[in-house]
């Protein structure tokens, strides 16, 4: 069974997707349809499309739109020969991509469209970021990226808004990943990392323009088990700059209750960098960040409370690696001396899985104070979440309690 197992995952499906799909809209006599075309690759001499769809054994197939505008009352969506992830030009494959490398480096893109001021890497792992940072060049910035989960980080996809100069190549070159996406290879750049056989490098030119690709919108489709289709407009941030997000303020029970301080100009670029790397994160989420990298990232939880609690955990747990490994060489778990494992416990206890003047970031509102009470607990400075609970001034309270500041977006971040 295990050996059949192993030979899926290098099957290569041949799927059965034509090579042309319309998908049009009607109302009365009014009909917009967009056209689109099946991409496919040359890998050793052979036309080749998606490996295969989220598992071996799905057949699946990657178009993209080479026709038709499409305009719902005032939302118009993007044009085509705007390409990013359905057009990408594989440099070197090994192994040729399949759906998820290509929705990871899509997510990837996605939250980097928001970010294009500085050098920036976001390292996506099953659709969610596991590590991103900014930073005044790309090889620190990767640094920062990797080591806030480097244990999440293998097999994933890299993603970076600079062209791949040779100092963070070699550092790539020296872990496990699927994927690396930028806009551009330095000269000597490839040679290094094609001693990763099976990396998928992968060259998207338009990484260079991205910031044209901040509030374009597209239709997003869902289907359903019994072949229904939900499809709905994809989510635009609408806090993109400093001013947009408001010093929480909440009325009850005919009284006013607003924030005692305002962020300070390190944490407001917090809460900005978090709420915009939230966009690419499954909810209900909670999230940590601080000095532009992430330090906890919570997804997918039914429960607030839960995912700021998970968030937590995961700080300490990535921070207790990331200084056993710069330490000794190894992770935390794969250290004998109890001594040494004592010591970065002690330490990262002390210094609170490093949520000390961390920015909190929540997809939507919190019900009750108890979800960010978790936050408040270890020292976090700063919260941003879109307010719009009848329960805000119990946040304001607490916030107010630990001297912690607070804004507003006005705005859910859900993503399923």
């Amino acid at each position: 069974m295990s050996d059949d197992i192993k030979a899926m995952y290098k099957t290569i499906m041949d799927d059965h997707f034509p090579p042309k799909m319309e998908i049009a809209f009607v109302d009365g006599g009014s009909r917009q349809t967009l056209f689109y075309e099946k991409v496919t690759w040359v890998v050793d001499n052979v036309n080749k499309g998606l490996r295969y769809g989220e598992n071996p054994g799905q057949e699946a197939a990657l178009y993209r739109l080479i026709n038709g505008n499409l305009v719902l009352g005032e939302a118009q969506t993007i044009e085509p020969g705007q390409y990013l992830v359905s057009d990408v030009e594989l440099l070197q494959s090994g192994k040729h991509p399949g759906k998820t490398n290509l929705t990871d480096a899509d997510n990837a893109l996605n939250i980097l469209r928001y970010m294009t001021e500085k050098p920036a890497v976001i390292i996506v792992k099953h659709n969610n970021p596991c590590g991103a940072a900014v930073s005044e060049n790309l090889s620190d910035a990767y640094h920062k990226a990797y080591m806030a989960d480097r244990v999440a980080a293998f097999g994933g996809c890299i993603a970076v808004n600079r062209a791949l100069d040779k100092t963070t190549a070699e550092a790539i070159s020296q872990q496990y990943a699927e994927v690396v996406v930028a806009p551009e290879f330095e000269e000597g750049v490839l040679n290094i990392l094609a001693g990763r056989k099976n990396l998928r490098v992968i060259r998207i030119k338009n990484i260079d323009r991205l910031q044209a690709f901040a509030g374009n919108r597209v239709v997003d489709f869902k289907s359903l088990i019994d072949g229904g289709v939900i499809a709905q407009l994809s989510f635009k941030p609408e806090a993109l700059k400093n001013d947009d997000y408001k010093l929480a303020q909440s009325e009850y029970n005919g009284k006013t209750y607003t924030v005692g301080r305002p962020p300070t100009e390190k944490e407001i670029e917090d809460i900005r960098f978090g709420w915009l790397l939230e966009a690419g994160v499954t909810s209900n989420s909670v999230l940590y960040v601080k000095d532009g990298v992430s330090v906890g990232i919570g997804t997918g939880e039914q429960d607030r409370v839960g995912v700021a609690q998970i968030a937590r955990d995961k700080a300490y747990r990535k921070l207790e690696d990331r200084y056993c490994y710069e330490q000794f060489g190894i992770g935390f778990n794969d250290i004998d001396d109890t001594d040494k494992k004592l010591a970065i416990v002690e330490r990262v206890a002390a210094e609170k899985g490093g949520l000390i003047g961390a920015t909190m970031v929540s997809d939507a509102f919190f019900p009750f104070r108890d979800g960010i009470d978790v936050g408040l607990r270890e020292g976090v400075a700063a919260v941003v979440q879109p307010g719009g609970s009848q329960n805000d001034y119990q946040s304001i309270e607490a916030c107010n309690e630990y001297n912690a500041t607070m804004v507003f977006t006005g705005q859910r971040s859900f993503k399923h």
